[in-house]
């Protein structure tokens, strides 16, 4: 490539004019001083323009490695709190299904103790009732026994007279020995 700045020197030197000459024609100045800038900055700015891409080229590539690092850290955090998401949502299905056994085994219980209750006071009833039967049996019995011997001792009075007392009195007497 031909350097502009070159070429231009060139293309004076061949019209038989110098090297570096002042122009007063303010279009054609400027233009050639915007040329020999440009040029000057091709020139220069190459290799610092080119650092700088390089260098943002860089800082690019490396800000693409840590995200696909990150994305990779994410990507294995996110599987381990999958499989701790498993782990706890097996773990409460057994908490569940240990809750749902034990309610069951309690229910069985408390019904067999209530069985067991209701036998007892079924038990505890019929005792009370035998024992309310034997307690009426006995007063009842206490009772016919005090009237029967009411009723005897008042026919006994009543055909009974003295004389019929005292043999029956002797005849006690003799009997026990004496």
């Amino acid at each position: 490539m031909i350097d502009p700045f070159l070429l231009l020197a060139t293309e004076s030197h061949a019209e038989g004019e110098a090297l570096i000459s002042f122009h007063f024609d303010f279009l054609e100045s400027n233009i050639l001083n915007l040329a020999i800038l440009v040029g000057v900055l091709v020139f220069y700015g190459r290799k610092v323009v080119g650092n700088i891409l390089s260098e943002r080229r860089n800082q690019i590539t490396q800000a693409i490695q840590e995200a696909e690092a990150k994305q990779r850290q994410a990507a294995t955090a996110l599987a381990k709190e999958k499989e701790n998401l498993a782990q706890a949502e097996a773990e409460a299905e057994r908490i569940r299904k240990a809750a749902q056994e034990r309610a069951k085994t309690i229910k069985v219980e408390i019904a067999a103790q209530n069985e067991r209750d209701i036998a007892r006071l079924q038990e505890t009833a019929a005792a009370d009732l035998s024992s309310e039967q034997e307690r009426v049996m006995a007063q009842l019995k206490k009772q016919i026994v005090e009237e029967a011997i009411v009723k005897a001792e008042n026919q006994l009075k009543a055909q009974v007279d003295n004389n019929t007392q005292q043999r029956l009195i002797d005849r006690s007497i003799a009997q026990l020995g004496g």
